[in-house]
């Protein structure tokens, strides 16, 4: 059952480019059964979203290769479910997976694509062994499935070794980070609370309120439905603690659904002065309004528009945070379809982000403080935007971010985070000071 419903899951992400937890945990409900299906389901479609390029060229090693690349995607869809649980689902029996797959297989497309996919499942099983290329760039590419393009870039900016490092992190399965709620409870509550409960989060290695699990049960728990804690990785809360919100102050925060940052500048606030948070999509401002309920914050005021048309444009906000919109290259783990389409429209990024700097910048009150904030990796999204902009705005100077975060995250006073050498999701913000 968990295997029929994948199969329409990803045929929905390849085919429509949508992909999301929201999309998966709507899927996942249609799931009866054993409840250990359900992770199962969950495991296969990220997998095979992530490893798509490495199967691919694995399959065309024991099918004809030019014909296998004009292979219709249903089929290549249960050639990547039934090659995926063969090479990384232990728990599924080799047998089972075979089985499984081609009987989903005649269901679906019919006995000639079934024995099609046993066979190529089954010439696999007898030889395993694939040579990959040679040369850095598609090596890793395929190895490790990557866009070649991305490859290559990202080894020009940190090495083959790092670049190889960064591809083979984004493949594990994260982390579960919780930010603790401090109008609800304290880090060592919480700590003690899951400890009796048999379930084990500790201390995660930054960030004041942030704790790390790997049991994803703390999500049926009572104590995240009534409030007490939220899932947001620790590179993302670094940025609000970056930004260091204060009771009673007014602060904006520009392009800010789901609501991570947002929420967690008001819980900084102790649910005290007023967060202004704008977007424009309603479902994601749904999220928001969710969370903000669950949380009890009360001092967010939510305006669903565009965040270039929010007005009136004055400097009256203490603090302004424009989270922009980026290619994500700093969280291609959780976000499984994301390393396909992260090297797309980069140009249109790059004027946006460099656009929405400008305008956020209107609405900082002397002596205030702008934070431009990131979850990628790429220079040009991030120290080429905050130079450009520094040298159009001389009235804004960068400030250290050393003066309020770990050292160990700075970089030429920029926060910075690398998934290869921190082992969190990778990030970046700058804090700029208004002085007139």
């Amino acid at each position: 059952m968990f295997r029929a419903i994948a199969y329409q899951t990803i045929l929905k992400v390849f085919k429509n480019l949508e992909f999301s937890d929201a999309v998966l945990r709507q899927r996942a409900a249609k799931i009866h059964g054993e409840p250990s299906n359900i992770p199962l389901f969950y495991t296969l479609v990220k997998g095979v979203v992530k490893q798509r390029l490495k199967l691919d060229f694995i399959l065309s090693h024991y099918t004809d290769d030019k014909k296998f690349e004009a292979t219709d995607i249903k089929i290549k869809i249960m050639l990547y479910i039934g090659l995926y649980q063969l090479m990384y689902m232990d728990s599924i029996p080799a047998h089972a997976a075979v089985n499984e797959t081609v009987e989903l297989a005649k269901t679906t497309l019919g006995d000639k694509v079934a024995d099609f996919v046993n066979a190529v499942l089954r010439a696999w099983q007898r030889n395993p062994e694939v040579e990959y290329p040679s040369d850095p760039v598609h090596r890793i590419a395929y190895e490790h499935s990557y866009p070649p393009e991305l490859i290559e870039k990202w080894i020009s900016i940190w090495g083959e070794e790092n670049t190889e490092y960064l591809a083979i992190y984004y493949n594990e399965n994260p982390r579960l980070h919780l930010r603790v709620n401090a109008t609800a409870t304290t880090p060592e509550k919480l700590i003690q609370y899951f400890a009796k409960r048999e379930i084990v989060v500790e201390k995660a290695p930054a960030g004041s309120q942030m704790l790390i699990t790997d049991n994803a049960d703390v999500l049926d728990d009572v104590a995240f439905s009534e409030g007490y804690f939220s899932i947001q990785d620790c590179s993302s809360a670094m940025v609000v603690d970056l930004l260091d919100p204060q009771p009673d102050e007014n602060i904006l925060d520009l392009f800010a659904a789901p609501g991570g940052k947002c929420t967690y500048i008001a819980e900084k606030m102790g649910n005290t002065g007023e967060v202004v948070a704008v977007d424009k999509m309603p479902s994601k401002m749904k999220l928001l309004k969710q969370a903000a309920d669950r949380l009890q914050l009360t001092n967010i005021k939510q305006i669903v528009t565009d965040a270039f048309k929010y007005g009136p444009v004055a400097p009256a906000y203490h603090r302004v945070l424009v989270d922009a919109p980026c290619s994500g290259w700093g969280v291609f783990g959780r976000k499984a379809d994301l390393r396909w389409q992260a090297h797309q429209n980069l140009n249109e990024l790059v004027k946006l982000q460099a656009k929405a700097l400008e305008y956020a910048a209107n609405f900082v009150a002397k002596g205030g403080t702008l934070v431009y904030s990131t979850c990628t990796l790429n220079p040009a999204e991030n120290d080429e935007q905050i130079k450009n902009f520094l040298a159009r705005n001389k009235n804004f100077t960068l400030v250290d971010a050393a003066s309020y975060l770990d050292p160990l995250y700075v970089d030429a006073s920029f926060y910075r985070t690398l998934p290869f050498k921190h082992n969190i999701d990778g990030a970046f913000a700058a804090r700029m000071a208004k002085s007139t």
